[in-house]
């Protein structure tokens, strides 16, 4: 089994409040969730209005699956125009990691 994170760090376009943010940020969770079935949150810098951590997080049988599921989540969050994708960090886990 393996398991693999994806941290995204995006700067959001033309936002001034934290309502604005999350109308802007929770449609690109939700689409990440239907589209790869992944499990997806906002992590991080949830005080500031134009900065947001999404974290996305999948188990799978093999190492392969998972660096393709977390690249087209990447690739996903870099194509939205509303988000401008700061930097993106991934970690997988796997049985040889004990």
């Amino acid at each position: 089994m393996y398991v693999g994170a994806l941290e995204l760090d995006v700067l959001l376009g033309d936002v001034h409040s934290l309502k604005q943010k999350r109308s802007a940020v929770r449609p690109v969770l939700a689409e990440l969730r239907k589209r790869f079935e992944v499990s997806v949150a906002e992590a991080g810098h949830l005080d500031l209005h134009r900065r947001a951590l999404i974290g996305v997080a999948a188990v799978a049988p093999d190492a392969q699956h998972i660096r393709d599921l977390l690249d087209a989540c990447e690739r996903l969050v870099a194509g939205r125009p509303e988000l401008q994708l700061l930097s993106a960090r991934h970690r997988l886990v796997g049985p040889e990691d004990d």
